[in-house]
């Protein structure tokens, strides 16, 4: 402990020096988490070894204060694991040491940047080393006290409480400066503690520049029994340069290079040579490959015209993929009656996580599970998927393997009218950067794709529909990402109909209306969306040249729209039938009609397409 303020100083001299060099950089926003960060690593709390960083009985580090990141880096670099050659190269094009923290440096766990998320990762870091690993592992996360107003934060406090997560430690640095003026609470650490422990944590309120303090709040975490524990220190933005200190209109400022000879001659001198130790666990546990195992015999069991929801074919396949040794695990945002992922609930309770309605949590949860090498479902109605937008395009920069399921896609929900409706999913799953998005139409297909999304890496949308559809699929049809179906065909199409989900059956009618009036068409199943299966579509293109796309979902980003992308150098007249609508209460097939995107309204297009 009698090193730490030696360390400090090389830690704040980092700081000072990787900012001036890049000329950005958030320096005052690190200044003040030098001490209790240095503590942690330094002063025998954190337990990490850096020769195994994927050792399973490593406690781990979220900045969800990411722009904090200078801070972090120069703890990697007191601790001996980057140069200060490699340091002074921060936020410089081909380095991984990123203006925000990702995975792009090795000993970050996360992409954090966008406040508000970092805790509700902690929260899936922290319930998998106590319900699922079992291992003794602590979840220390950083948090900035300006992102204490994000409501995603509340969410994560909450399900950290009712699941009794004493492996997970919040640090809040309360310097009461935010971007652009003082924050809400400014230095009232007391209201702070009243709020969160209001919610079922124990609070420690602390100088957090006092080494003393800061080890005896570390220590106290340490022995929590039932309840996760927030350290909440109150600091001075821009600490140790007095020219900084508690002063707004620095945030996010470097300093130029006379500053700098100021603020290090502020600072004192600093033993460049010293390093500080992060004791190590007190064994080696690597994590097993997570492997998917799904035995080929294990397929779908309906008949061809049975009548099942996907919905509910989707809670059937998470049952049916599960065993003990693949590392599933289903989260719900209180709608599992709903989204049927109940079915999965009552099989393996172990393995199943109730999220409440907090979409927002949810995602980092499932972000968090894994990133400690499980594979998540987390389900909920399609529309709600648009309030975590943000979590899941943070996700993406993780690298984080998870699959998400939207039920009651559509207008063809009925009368729970249009706040129920997801309208806007495609859309927003598809502009996630390499997600896949698939749309079953049936329960064999459901089930399928189900597989699919369980074995395909990283962000994976999966949208279901509430009402029952026939099964059109023999039980040992497959469905590739990337593929999809072509339902009808003959050598004499006029048209070619593409849909999926819910449009695939409202297609089949009309082909059978129009084969009465001798129009054949061709009916292709496009179930996987992204990405969409180009060569069949070119095909189709080259030998009919006219393309109606029927989807339950708003043109703007819909299926339509990746038709067109993948036929725009055909030639190609693509027309779209869609929502545009206000859509409201009614019946499915009501709701469908006045969209015009049932089956009279295709085959009235096509007529008016041919006439």
């Amino acid at each position: 402990m009698e090193t730490l303020p030696e360390i400090a100083k090389l830690v704040r001299y980092y700081c000072i020096k990787q900012t001036t060099e890049a000329g950005s950089g958030h320096l005052t926003s690190s200044l003040s988490s030098v001490e209790l960060m240095t503590a942690l690593f330094f002063g025998g709390f954190l337990k990490f070894d850096l020769k195994n960083p994927k050792n399973l009985l490593n406690d781990r580090i979220i900045f969800s204060k990411g722009h904090a990141s200078p801070l972090l880096y120069s703890l990697w670099a007191a601790a001996g694991a980057i140069s200060e050659k490699d340091l002074l190269k921060y936020r410089t094009f081909g380095s991984p040491l990123e203006g925000h923290p990702t995975p792009n440096f090795e000993l970050t766990e996360v992409a954090t940047g966008s406040l508000g998320q970092g805790l509700s990762i902690g929260v899936g870091f922290a319930l998998n080393n106590k319900y699922l690993d079992k291992v003794p592992s602590r979840t220390f996360v950083l948090l900035g006290d300006g992102e204490m107003v994000e409501g995603s934060v509340w969410e994560a406090i909450q399900i950290a409480s009712f699941y009794k997560l004493n492996n997970l430690i919040g640090i809040i640095d309360v310097n009461r400066l935010g971007q652009s003026g003082e924050t809400m609470l400014g230095h009232d650490v007391k209201e702070y503690a009243k709020r969160i422990s209001s919610f079922g944590w124990e609070t420690i309120v602390i100088d957090g520049h006092s080494f003393a303090e800061i080890a005896h709040a570390y220590s106290t975490a340490e022995a929590s029994k039932d309840r996760p524990v927030m350290i909440i220190a109150k600091t001075l933005k821009g600490k140790g340069i007095k020219f900084l200190e508690d002063k707004e209109g620095f945030h996010g400022k470097a300093l130029p290079y006379e500053k700098m000879g100021e603020a290090l001659e502020d600072l004192g001198e600093v033993n460049k040579n010293i390093r500080g130790k992060i004791k190590d666990p007190e064994d080696i546990i690597l994590p097993k490959k997570a492997l998917l195992s799904l035995p080929a015999s294990r397929v779908a069991q309906y008949n061809k015209g049975d009548l099942i929801a996907t919905r509910k074919a989707y809670g059937e396949a998470l049952v049916d993929i599960f065993s003990e040794d693949t590392p599933l695990v289903v989260l719900d945002a209180e709608v599992s009656n709903s989204t049927y992922s109940e079915i999965f609930k009552l099989k393996y309770p172990e393995r199943f996580f109730e999220m409440y309605i907090a979409e927002q949590n949810m995602v980092g949860v499932a972000m968090g599970l894994s990133k400690r090498g499980k594979i998540p479902f987390a389900s909920t109605f399609a529309a709600f998927w648009s309030r975590a937008h943000d979590q899941i395009r943070m996700a993406s920069y993780s690298d984080a393997n998870i699959k998400l399921v939207g039920s009651h896609a559509g207008v063809s929900i009925g009368q729970d009218g249009p706040s129920q409706m997801g309208l806007e999913d495609i859309a927003l799953f598809r502009s996630i950067n390499g997600s896949t998005v698939l749309y079953p139409s049936d329960g064999v297909s459901c089930h399928k794709l189900v597989i699919e999304a369980a074995k395909t890496s990283g962000i994976v949308y999966l949208r279901t529909t509430r009402m029952e559809t026939p099964v059109i699929y023999d039980n040992n049809e497959e469905f590739p990402v990337g593929g999809s179906k072509t339902l009808k065909s003959s050598g004499n199409d006029k048209v070619c109909l593409v849909g999926a989900g819910i449009t695939v059956h409202e297609a089949l009618s009309a082909y059978d209306e129009l084969l009465k009036d001798g129009i054949n068409i061709r009916v292709i199943d496009s179930y996987s969306v992204k990405p969409i299966d180009c060569a069949t579509l070119e095909k189709a293109a080259g030998e009919i040249g006219q393309i109606i796309v029927a989807e339950d979902h708003y043109p703007e980003g819909g299926i339509a729209d990746v038709v067109r992308s993948c036929l725009s150098e055909t030639g190609a007249k693509i027309y779209s039938l869609s929502v545009t609508k206000r859509p409201r209460s009614g019946k499915p097939e009501e709701l469908l009609s006045f969209e015009e995107i049932d089956s009279k309204a295709i085959v009235k297009k096509v007529k008016e397409v041919l006439s």
